[in-house]
């Protein structure tokens, strides 16, 4: 095995380039205000710990930290309750093969659905939240029913969406290969 000349040099300018954005938050957060904002220097000339009093001491911070705790766990052990028996293929035969859908293409397409409509949800929400919200407001004041405006004005709109999402839903459906093995006979 040939050795590459200067392979430590390189490996430490390749660690300084990785460690430098997190070395520069890390000596901002010590800088106060206007030092931050009026030079730019390698370390802070009166270092400060105001930020991280605020961070702990100001409700409006920590509360903000508690919410997103709270629901971050309760999301947690939710996926990963629901997540263990999906991973796991054996469950999906038991229960396809006592309900007659084993080696039908329902089977896998039903299987892929875990995966796929998460995926759909989180790329259409960034389109429909594209939409300005003037836009359904004048649609029901013209007299448009919900699935009226559904159908006719919100998917034009963001038909290049769907055709995201749908792509990318073809896409995993087409390269997975663990369900499909598992949940079909051929």
């Amino acid at each position: 095995m040939h050795s590459i000349p200067g392979r430590r040099l390189i490996m430490a300018l390749f660690l300084i380039f990785l460690l430098l954005p997190i070395y520069w938050l890390v000596n901002m957060s010590f800088k106060t205000n206007a030092e931050i904002v009026s030079t730019m220097t390698l370390w802070p000339h009166t270092p400060t710990l105001q930020h991280y009093r605020r961070i702990f001491t100001d409700e409006s911070w920590y509360s903000g930290y508690i919410n997103s705790l709270e629901y971050v766990v309760i999301n947690t052990v939710i996926s990963i309750a629901v997540a263990l028996p999906a991973v796991y293929a054996l469950p999906f035969f038991n229960l396809y093969s006592a309900i007659g859908l084993f080696d039908t293409p329902w089977a896998v397409a039903l299987a892929h659905c875990i995966f796929n409509v998460p995926l759909a949800v989180w790329i259409l929400e960034g389109f429909v939240s594209g939409v300005p919200r003037e836009i359904d407001e004048t649609a029901f004041l013209d007299g448009y029913s919900f699935p009226r405006f559904f159908i006719k004005i919100l998917v034009p709109l963001i038909a290049s969406g769907i055709g995201v999402a749908a792509f990318f839903c073809f896409m995993f459906s087409w390269v997975e290969l663990l369900l499909a093995r598992t949940l079909t006979s051929v």
